[in-house]
């Protein structure tokens, strides 16, 4: 369902469902999980990549894996929808930035599994909504991820039309991190990780736990979360050697 690649700092998970648009069933789902949690645990990887095969990036979830489960209870469907959740859970907690590299749609849980990773990185062609109210179905678990991204009357709107946004629009809302004209975009993307990569990891995993961290907090607590993190930074071997190049360059 998945390919998992590892080399030169890159972890690469791809959708590997290219005839179902990389629709989501639950050994794709069960897949992601497990590619997460090993890239998470090598010391090597520096960024993780989503990605999917062929024409698209993710139509969302697997309908005839929804219809299949029609005679099941409410507390099987819970099981069911809580392991997509924690998949978005997980790339959130995930140590190390993640990047999705969306090409042509990405559609329901496609695109809440593009707006929980930290960046999304589009090919202008792409296109990103929330296609569930028109089966009578509610993009409920992406909905978080959509309301901590656009303003309230956008995602209002996302959610109950059922109409895609191009990437320009989804990019001019919020919705995903940077726009590449699709002649551009593979070398877009690999360029991205490769800055990523260069940066200094302490650095960027600390930024990454703190930014969310915030997200429930008062203001007053931010403050001191940022004051903890400003002096745990500065012990970091990372911090120490980049002090000393900025002294020597003044």
């Amino acid at each position: 369902m998945i390919q998992y690649q590892t080399g030169g700092g890159v972890a690469r998970i791809t959708l590997n469902r290219p005839e179902k648009r990389n629709a989501l069933n639950e050994e794709a789902i069960s897949e992601i999980s497990y590619a997460i949690a090993q890239s998470g645990q090598d010391p090597e990887v520096r960024v993780v990549l989503i990605a999917g095969a062929g024409q698209d990036f993710c139509s969302g979830m697997d309908i005839a894996m929804l219809d299949k489960n029609s005679d099941a209870g409410v507390l099987d469907y819970m099981d069911s929808a809580k392991k997509l959740a924690d998949v978005f859970l997980a790339l959130r907690r995930h140590p190390r930035p993640v990047v999705a590299a969306v090409r042509g749609r990405a559609l329901g849980g496609g695109c809440g599994l593009a707006t929980a990773c930290d960046v999304v990185l589009a090919g202008e062609s792409s296109q990103f909504g929330y296609p569930e109210v028109n089966i009578g179905f509610v993009p409920a678990i992406v909905m978080t991820l959509l309301r901590r991204s656009v303003s309230e009357k956008r995602a209002f709107d996302l959610l109950t039309s059922g109409e895609p946004v191009g990437a320009r629009e989804a990019h001019h809302v919020g919705l995903i991190s940077r726009v590449y004209p699709d002649t551009e975009f593979e070398a877009g993307v690999e360029a991205y990780l490769h800055s990523i990569i260069q940066k200094p990891a302490s650095a960027i995993r600390l930024a990454k736990d703190l930014l969310y961290q915030i997200d429930a907090m008062p203001f007053e607590a931010s403050l001191q979360a940022g004051v903890q993190v400003n002096a745990i930074s500065r012990l970091t071997e990372d911090a120490r050697q980049g002090f000393q190049k900025f002294t020597k360059k003044k």
